[in-house]
């Protein structure tokens, strides 16, 4: 699907309607969702605890190593 959203102001915010790509997603009012930014833009996925908790070890090491990831990074 290749559909242009447009940006809404709601309040405060700002939204974007998905209803096509949620139904895709399989995903309905309440479910979490992780977005991601992509070289080639934004990726939308359905939440996963799982990946969440390694996400967040992750930057635990990171934080906790921040010389290594350095060296790692060269």
């Amino acid at each position: 699907m290749n559909k242009p959203l447009i940006i809404r102001k709601v309040g405060n915010s700002l939204s974007l309607t998905i209803s096509d790509i949620a139904k895709d997603l399989g995903l309905g009012e309440g479910d979490k969702v992780f977005v991601a930014r992509t070289p080639r833009g934004f990726e939308i996925t359905p939440y996963d605890a799982n990946f969440d908790t390694a996400v967040e070890t992750a930057r635990a090491f990171m934080r906790k190593y921040p010389n290594a990831m350095k060296k790692l990074a060269e």
